[in-house]
């Protein structure tokens, strides 16, 4: 094989962590000999700017640069500084959305402080500060993401009903429970690492990205080396190059171990 990575892009949740929010040694271990190595070694994810830097914490990092909110933040830390924020109006096709689901939670995301919401969501799914807001105060003015949250729809359910409004004009993911994330459109991790890369002069064909996740497949076809994690589902591993091992076997270690 003649890829070599110069940037390892690394999705969090089920990837680096798993789903108790608990990062492997060996996990941790690997990710620093990485960047020891003089890999790049950049956190790509859906979380919002706070959940980066605890995975960041996690692994022990002092500086880097980071893909958030799917695409729509790219930052450098520390401290935090924004690269380029992504925006989009929301108004329409929340309205829309909440016809069909009016108990949904809602939230946008508070860019480095955490979230505006306007119910409280099951503890741990979102990160940083909650602000409770009306939904009309949520999408009032341009949002780099917003999330809609239904404890009585399945994954499946919001996957259908995505596909069946269209929901033009916007991006969107359907998470693994009844989760929809939406971003402006054209933006997803690949977008926010396009930037990341122009900014470090690495190649497209040089990145190296792990994920498990639907909101991973842009970036997992997108990379040079798109590697999926065992457990992740059949489209995922579609899109990738090579599937790994699980976040329980420490599949980011497994993966990263072929070139360190």
């Amino acid at each position: 094989m003649t890829f070599t990575p110069r940037l390892v892009a690394l999705d969090v949740d089920g990837t680096l962590v798993d789903w108790h929010n608990t990062m492997a040694p060996a996990v941790r271990d690997a990710v620093r000999a990485a960047a020891h190595a003089g890999l790049h070694v950049v956190i790509s994810t859906g979380r919002s700017v706070p959940g980066v830097m605890d995975a960041v914490d996690k692994v022990g990092m002092e500086h880097g640069l980071a893909v958030a909110s799917n695409g729509a933040v790219t930052f450098s830390y520390s401290p935090v500084e924004l690269l380029e924020v992504t925006t989009f109006d929301a108004r329409e096709t929340v309205k829309l959305l909440l016809e069909h689901v009016p108990d949904a939670a809602v939230a946008v995301e508070d860019i480095g402080r955490g979230y505006r919401i306007n119910k409280p969501f099951p503890e741990g799914e979102i990160n940083g500060d909650m602000t409770v807001q009306s939904v009309e105060e949520l999408v009032a003015e341009p949002v780099t993401r917003v999330i809609i949250r239904s404890p009585d729809q399945s994954a499946e359910d919001f996957a259908e009903l995505a596909e069946r409004l269209g929901l033009h004009g916007i991006n969107y993911f359907v998470g693994y429970t009844a989760w929809l994330d939406l971003a402006p459109d054209g933006v997803s991790k690949a977008s926010g690492l396009e930037i990341i890369c122009a900014r470090l002069g690495v190649d497209q064909a040089d990145v190296l990205a792990v994920g498990d996740g639907l909101n991973d497949l842009e970036m997992l076809r997108w990379a040079g080396r798109g590697v999926a994690m065992g457990d992740s589902a059949l489209p995922v591993q579609d899109a990738a190059d090579d599937v790994t091992h699980t976040v329980e076997d420490d599949g980011v270690a497994v993966e990263l171990s072929r070139w360190l």
